[in-house]
């Protein structure tokens, strides 16, 4: 509708993952790296994960066009599928007949595995690849991802015959760092995390997307827009491209030359809606605030080596670039607990920057009661943790403890103070207060 008015050929800001239109940031060209280094892999699986929203299915559409022709592909989009079902769908990608043993019965897993295997090692004799690919593959369940790990010993001497591609969401690396799939987890060769745009590379995916539509003038943007644009997609390309879109239809039907930043905030209430409003503390209604965090390796190492000497300032701990969301709660860490409610004095927030003055040399105290963590929590919020049951105390003045796991984005977003789990799988788990996380640290 609004593509000849800003003298562009196309609608820039479709969320269907046209290739066209991949912004190949530094990420994005690491993502298909690795994919690409898959295919001469010699076997095994290969997993992206990232956000939604962040591109995997793009990049992915993208090695799609680039494998090469002695190369046979079989693409699974909807993984809720049961052994029997995810056998037939590899078969029927790969063009197998199936032919029951016995016809009075249903197909069984052997009657698929023998075609499949027969068929692998066909194409390994004509020296072709054989790539299996499963998007959205966080919907697996822990038996389909057994049978995927029992795919891959279809083998020869020299490799093996199936290369198979995860791509999926976050919970997909959770996944597989369980005890139960440890067999799988050594399996995957080459792993890679997509991570959201930076400030500066939303402005230059917006600039790409709208030139790959045929725009030959200025940018119908303002310049205080793309920060703006930044904030509220946070840097997620499918959240631009829908705020993206509105915004360009809002000054279209307005008449004006160039998005501002009024017309952006406009967009972004009719496409997320409004944001949540937290309740005031001054009204005295209970209230349901959540706050977890699944922590990763970077994190409890780090954590793991500080002393338990008492009276201890608070300290920093560095992640691990790329560790942070990794191991699931069970390897690295428990879970981080919260308060929420309607207290005196709002909560503080968890600082999402870096301390103005320089982290203490005195490492901080862990906690061996996890009651004592509660109570410490509580003072965090400025409230009275009282003498006994911190949490019973605390709800006799509409405050409720509340834990959940999240990941390191979701506490960032939150912005709340909780208490870390911390356990080795040796020994009890220790406990320490959250107070503040960018992007590389933990105050603890």
């Amino acid at each position: 509708m609004y593509a000849a008015y800003f003298g562009l050929k196309h609608e820039p800001f479709s969320i269907a993952p046209d290739p066209r239109y991949l912004f190949m940031s530094e990420r994005h060209r690491e993502a298909l790296a690795h994919l690409l280094y898959g295919l001469g892999g010699g076997g095994g699986f290969v997993l992206l994960s990232g956000e939604i929203g962040t591109g995997k299915t793009t990049v992915c559409r993208l090695f799609l066009e680039q494998i090469p022709s002695d190369c046979n592909v079989a693409y699974i989009f909807n993984p809720k599928l049961t052994v029997i079902e995810l056998l037939q769908s590899v078969c029927d990608e790969f063009h197998i007949g199936v032919v029951a043993k016995d016809s009075m019965l249903p197909p069984t897993v052997k009657d698929y595995l023998d075609p499949l295997n027969d068929f692998l090692l066909r194409a390994h004799a004509a020296g072709r690849n054989n790539v299996l690919i499963i998007d959205e593959a966080q919907n697996l369940s822990a038996e389909v991802l057994e049978q995927l790990r029992l795919l891959t010993n279809l083998e020869t001497r020299e490799r093996k015959l199936l290369q198979i591609i995860l791509i999926g969401q976050p919970e997909l690396r959770n996944m597989l760092a369980r005890p139960e799939l440890e067999q799988l987890g050594q399996r995957v060769i080459a792993r890679y995390h997509l991570d959201a745009l930076t400030p500066a590379e939303t402005a230059q995916y917006i600039q790409h997307r709208l030139e790959v539509a045929g725009l030959d003038r200025a940018l119908p943007f303002e310049r205080s827009a793309f920060a703006r644009i930044h904030q509220l997609s946070r840097g997620v390309p499918r959240r631009i491209n829908l705020l993206c879109d509105r915004a360009l239809l809002g000054a279209f039907a307005g008449s004006r030359a160039a998005v501002d930043r009024a017309t952006i905030d406009k967009a972004a209430l009719e496409v997320f809606g409004p944001p949540m409003v937290l309740p005031s503390p001054r009204r005295r209604t209970a209230a349901v605030l959540g706050l977890g965090l699944v922590a990763g390796a970077g994190l409890y190492a780090a954590a793991s080596h500080v002393n338990r000497d008492s009276g201890a300032a608070p300290a920093q701990a560095k992640l691990a670039q790329g560790a942070a969301a990794s191991a699931s709660p069970a390897s690295a860490a428990g879970p981080v607990a919260g308060l929420a409610g309607s207290a005196s004095a709002p909560a503080p927030a968890v600082s999402k920057r870096e301390p103005s003055a320089p982290p203490s040399k005195k490492p901080p105290t862990l906690l061996q009661d996890q009651q004592q963590a509660w109570r410490e929590l509580a003072q965090a919020w400025k409230l009275d943790p009282g003498s006994g049951d911190t949490c019973k105390a605390l709800a006799k003045e509409q405050v409720h403890c509340f834990s959940k796991n999240l990941t390191l984005a979701a506490i960032r977003e939150l912005g709340r103070p909780g208490i870390l789990t911390l356990d080795a799988q040796v020994g009890s788990p220790r406990y320490a207060v959250l107070t503040a996380l960018s992007r590389d640290s933990a105050t603890l």
